[in-house]
């Protein structure tokens, strides 16, 4: 059974058609990312898996349960680009928010904050503060409270898309080493082609809007992934490969043109 099954879902706001007629199955341990040209509805849809916006058509199955329900029963993480961290809690008290909600008790939370801090490499920094941190650390503590309660699936919008290329490049390496130790199944958002190729098992390549599902590019790079994959002969052919999906989402006939973010 996939983790999210994506039916035939179609997001109108007013007048305005964002997603039209997608259809996507993601698979238990995959790392996907969406990608194409701004606007044409990459970080709706993630909103749509996450039971952060509603379809207008179609349905969203998360976990074998409608979206809603796999929200409620805490099914997935959510990572946005701003860490969204609050800044009179400590890096360790923002991580054990998510299991404060859910009444864990204060031995099992303190357990797994720490097993979290140590998952992405913080530990010695859980009585810092936010504002004590850089933009990459901040966006570790993201992770981590977004992996805390172990969920099935993890969503992710541009998480890197602030930081400066070798920040993003070192994070895109501990985020595979972290989705590999978690076995979360992980759905990402990027604009940039080398970061979802480098990332991937597939790069789902969207249209401009209304934004369709154009092209799904199967990422064959072996694993684990290092700084040397990206010299790869093979790592450019799946860039080109993908640079070229987009340019063909593109050039489809009766898509809209549009310079408005996702």
């Amino acid at each position: 059974m996939s983790v999210v099954h994506v039916d035939q879902v179609t997001k109108r706001f007013g007048r305005l058609t964002a997603l039209q007629e997608i259809d996507l199955s993601i698979e238990e341990g995959e790392f996907i990312s969406l990608i194409g040209p701004s606007g044409c509805g990459k970080s709706t849809l993630l909103r749509v898996m996450g039971d952060l916006t509603d379809t207008t058509e179609g349905k969203v199955i998360v976990n074998g349960k409608p979206a809603r329900q796999a929200r409620i029963d805490r099914d997935y993480g959510i990572v946005f680009q701003d860490a969204t961290l609050y800044d009179w809690r400590t890096v360790s008290k923002n991580i054990s928010l998510p299991l404060e909600l859910a009444r864990w008790d204060r031995k099992r939370r303190a357990a797994r904050v720490q097993e979290m801090l140590e998952l992405v490499e913080l530990d010695g920094f859980q009585d810092n503060y936010p504002w004590q941190l850089s933009g990459g650390m901040q966006q570790r503590v993201s992770i981590a409270r977004a992996l805390s309660f172990d969920p099935a699936l993890l969503l992710m919008d541009e998480p890197f898309g602030a930081l400066d290329e070798m920040t993003r490049e070192r994070l895109n390496m501990e985020l595979l080493r972290i989705w590999e130790h978690s076995g979360s199944t992980v759905v990402f958002v990027t604009h940039s082609i080398a970061e979802a190729v480098f990332l991937s098992t597939r790069v789902v390549v969207m249209s401009p809007r209304p934004g369709r599902i154009s092209s799904v590019v199967q990422i064959d790079l072996p694993q684990p992934r290092t700084a040397a994959t990206r010299e790869e002969p093979r790592f450019f052919e799946l860039v080109t490969e993908v640079r070229e999906a987009l340019h063909l989402g593109a050039d489809e006939p009766g898509r809209e043109r549009t310079e408005a973010t996702a």
